[in-house]
């Protein structure tokens, strides 16, 4: 038989709850797509990039809603294009599959996205190539659904010769296992930080 844990809060903490999670409120606010990639340290991109790799995507992004509200922008980005639309590209809100995914909070996958009616090319036109398989899934912190992390099989152009084997079943599984983990540590460090426990 396994013996439980039983951390009970502490009572001297009771009254300084309120603020804690008002102050927790302002500091999820604060991180911007533009920030975002300077909370990501190692850890927490080998996690990411782990999953990537598990689910048989060739890169990945985590995608946040600007302070505006009419956008999803790319705040990290594992390609080699990064540099190319990380901080630069805006997904409207009211187009495409990952923008679906954020107001829905429901997760997707699927092989051969670039048949479907629903997907936007704005990036793909911008890079020069074409998504041909696409996993997203809500990407939340501190208590709210802030973003999508997704994943793509690519090809370099609409008319390249072989196709992409296409996502598995346990794809999405990977995706999503990366993702809350990458929301746990993600929190643990804003916590930290805003407590004054990092060291850094």
């Amino acid at each position: 038989m396994i013996a439980r844990t039983n951390i009970c809060p502490d009572p001297r903490f009771a009254d300084m709850k309120a603020d804690l999670m008002d102050r927790l409120a302002r500091v999820a606010a604060s991180v911007q797509p533009e920030n975002f990639a300077s909370l990501m340290d190692p850890l927490m991109q080998d996690t990411l990039q782990r999953g990537f790799v598990e689910a048989g995507a060739h890169e990945g992004t985590v995608w946040l809603l600007d302070r505006s509200g009419e956008f999803l922008l790319p705040a990290y980005n594992t390609g080699p294009n990064a540099e190319r639309f990380v901080g630069r590209f805006k997904q409207p809100l009211n187009a495409g599959l990952i923008c679906m995914v954020f107001a829905s909070e429901q997760p997707f996958v699927e092989s051969e996205v670039h048949k479907n009616c629903h997907q936007s090319r704005l990036l793909d036109k911008t890079l020069g190539v074409q998504t041909y398989a696409l996993v997203a899934v809500p990407f939340y912190y501190l208590g709210a659904c802030r973003g999508v992390v997704s994943c793509v099989q690519l090809k370099n152009s609409a008319h390249s010769e072989t196709d992409p084997a296409g996502f598995t079943s346990t794809a999405l599984k990977a995706v999503h296992g990366a993702a809350t983990t990458l929301s746990r540590l993600l929190e643990l460090r804003l916590i930290s930080l805003t407590l004054g426990l990092a060291s850094d």
